[in-house]
């Protein structure tokens, strides 16, 4: 019989105290090593831990992608991306920023550091989110941050892309400049802009920047108290901006900025046959580059205060009176409203009489007896007070409209400016004045209220050389893909047609070969030999003089209101190849300064197709081409 108390068939007292036991190191063993990890991590390595954990940071960054190219005509780059060294500031807690960047101004030597929103540094910071110190810095200070990163923590360099303009003034106007994105650009609901994006602002960067301007990247990575990169986290690639081509010609652009030898003062050559222009200046000008730095306030402000407001598009947006070269708009008019015939002569004695207001001819002594191809080779303005009078402001205005003037041309570029063709109604509207017949006499030579653009005068010139078209001037060819491809052709785009009968437009051009060609003709300083150039020169008033002549001899005139030099061309006389339109300003008569500018333009253009032949006859396919005694003026 079993002893009482005794479990049956259970385990053995002794047995299960060992087990027991076992189970017991065990634990406590794992406890004692858990415990001794936790002591050297929180005692041991507390200090360093916290720092870590403190300066560690997670950075969202946003990738700027590569602006497209954009190129000429013949494919040279005229536009391209540069890298630039960036300093950025990560905010790391329990730092003390202030005396941070105090030690960065001595590391640089200077002063000051200029930062967003003009503040020391922004109101809030946010560890995850990086300060921009510096643009675009040199080498120097790249090599003192990354060398002196222990003592700078947060401080890092960063490689971002900006934009690099070859010859930035030559080609300023017409591509425009890139800077940040603005507050109001980011509010609009359809710009899907990000603080810190790179945008056009003026030009075909502003006019094209959907295209050019790419998709940008993000990237997800952890840096350290330097600002270094530990790990990255995750990358989205941008994606690269379309390429523009112009069609613009390089060369050519650069020759037509140099025939203006620093003159203010605008031209534009242009395709009479599609509208394409193939160059835009305007001068004064100012280096894009300025920009891509974030430009200086001081900078900026001289830009904007410079009497001769360099960032100004003149071949666009300034408005000059045509002067002369609206006599050919006046003979168009009155030989198809039948007013004269083109055998019809007018005597110039040197003045013509208006009730008691004498209006003069830039002759002192007169012409004599003038038909019309005199009078337009010549520029008598006495032939035209008198045929304009017979016209009438309304039927002037009419033609002129018809020339394309007193409306944008719809070039891509933004701030283009109308000019003016003033009429009866316009006047009574705008002034509450009925016309003056004297306000007639002076819009017959191109005085008074006519405003017209050096792009306006241009497109209207070519209409005629091309045999009535009027085409839309337009700057751009194509858009290509990065990759290659086209993305976007722009063709030739029909305006309308002038509507003059063959016979008279035929007159009219034989009148503008005159002018350059024949003896006594105002513009025999754009003559080249074997290019058969036609134009017509312009003087333009921008202040009234007396009307006696010694009294207007011994009036001193100020620099700026001086006369605007003017002169419109095209060439050859047959199957036209380049007009050409240029404004001097407060440069005196159109025959003596704007026609030998135009005269280098037109040579630069020609010399280039002669050299270009050599190359496609040694290369088998073509290549991109490399880069007078004053008259009576008009």
């Amino acid at each position: 019989m079993d002893k009482p108390g005794r479990l049956q068939n259970g385990p053995e007292p002794v047995d299960f105290r060992r087990k027991l036991a076992v189970v017991m190191i065990l634990v406590c063993a794992a406890l004692s090593v858990l415990m001794i990890r936790l002591w050297y991590l929180q005692i041991v390595k507390g200090d360093e831990l916290k720092q870590r954990s403190e300066n560690n940071a997670v950075r969202f960054r946003r990738i700027q992608p590569l602006r497209g190219l954009i190129m000429d005509r013949n494919g040279f780059v005229i536009v391209d991306n540069r890298p630039s060294f960036d300093v950025l500031y990560l905010p790391a807690r329990g730092v003390d920023h202030e005396a941070l960047l105090a030690k960065l101004q001595d590391l640089y030597a200077v002063k000051s550091l200029e930062f967003p929103e003009g503040q020391t540094l922004p109101r809030t910071l946010k560890s995850y989110l990086p300060v921009r110190l510096e643009k675009n810095v040199g080498m120097e200070k790249v090599a003192l941050v990354e060398t002196n990163s222990l003592d700078l923590p947060g401080v890092y360099v960063d490689v971002t892309p900006v934009r690099l303009y070859l010859d930035g003034e030559v080609i300023a106007p017409i591509i425009g400049y890139t800077g940040e994105v603005s507050r109001e650009e980011l509010e609009k609901p359809d710009g899907d802009y990000a603080s810190g994006d790179i945008t056009g602002k003026s030009g075909i960067e502003k006019a094209l920047d959907s295209y050019v301007r790419g998709r940008r990247g993000n990237e997800l990575v952890e840096v350290n108290v330097t600002g270094k990169v530990i790990k990255n986290l995750g990358r989205i690639d941008p994606v690269p901006g379309s390429n523009v081509v112009l069609t613009i010609d390089a060369a050519l652009q650069k020759s037509a900025w140099e025939a203006f030898e620093g003159r203010p003062g605008a031209a534009v050559a242009m395709d009479p046959q599609t509208g394409a222009i193939l160059a835009m200046v305007s001068s004064p000008s100012f280096d894009p580059n300025l920009f891509n730095s974030g430009i200086a306030r001081e900078e900026w402000e001289k830009l904007q205060k410079d009497p001769l407001k360099p960032m100004s598009n003149r071949a666009i947006a300034g408005q000059y009176p045509p002067g002369s070269t609206y006599k050919l708009i006046v003979a168009a008019a009155a030989l198809e409203e039948g007013v004269i015939t083109p055998e019809t002569r007018i005597h110039c004695n040197g003045s013509f009489v208006l009730g008691n207001r004498t209006y003069r001819c830039w002759r002192k002594n007169g012409h004599g007896p003038v038909n019309l191809h005199r009078a337009l080779v010549e520029s008598c303005d006495v032939y035209f007070y008198t045929v304009g009078k017979k016209l009438g402001v309304d039927r002037i205005a009419d033609y002129a409209k018809r020339f394309g003037l007193g409306d944008a041309t719809g070039v891509e570029l933004a701030h283009e400016r109308k000019g003016l063709v003033p009429t009866k109604s316009w006047k009574l509207a705008r002034v509450k004045e009925p016309w003056q017949m004297g306000e007639t006499i002076s819009i017959s030579i191109g005085q008074g209220f006519n405003l017209t653009t050096p792009l306006q005068l241009a497109q209207a010139y070519a209409a005629l050389a091309n045999g009535g078209t009027l085409w839309r001037p337009h700057l751009v060819q194509r858009i290509e893909a990065p990759q290659g491809g086209v993305v976007r052709e722009y063709p030739p785009e029909k305006k309308g047609e002038l509507g003059l009968d063959g016979k008279i437009a035929a007159l009219l051009r034989q009148a503008l070969w005159g002018v350059v060609n024949e003896n006594g003709g105002t513009g025999y300083a754009a003559r080249i030999a074997g290019a058969d150039v036609c134009g017509k020169t312009g003087t333009s008033q921008v202040v009234g003089l007396p009307q006696d002549e010694q009294a207007r001899r011994r009036k001193k005139i100020a620099a700026f209101h001086k006369d605007h030099a003017l002169f419109v061309c095209y060439a050859p006389a047959r199957r036209p190849e380049i007009v050409v339109s240029v404004v001097a300003e407060h440069a005196g008569g159109g025959g003596a300064v704007a026609a030998p500018i135009a005269r280098r333009i037109l040579k630069a253009y020609f010399d280039g197709k002669k050299n270009e032949r050599p190359r496609q006859a040694a290369a088998g396919s073509q290549t991109p081409p490399p880069s007078g005694n004053g008259k009576p003026q008009g």
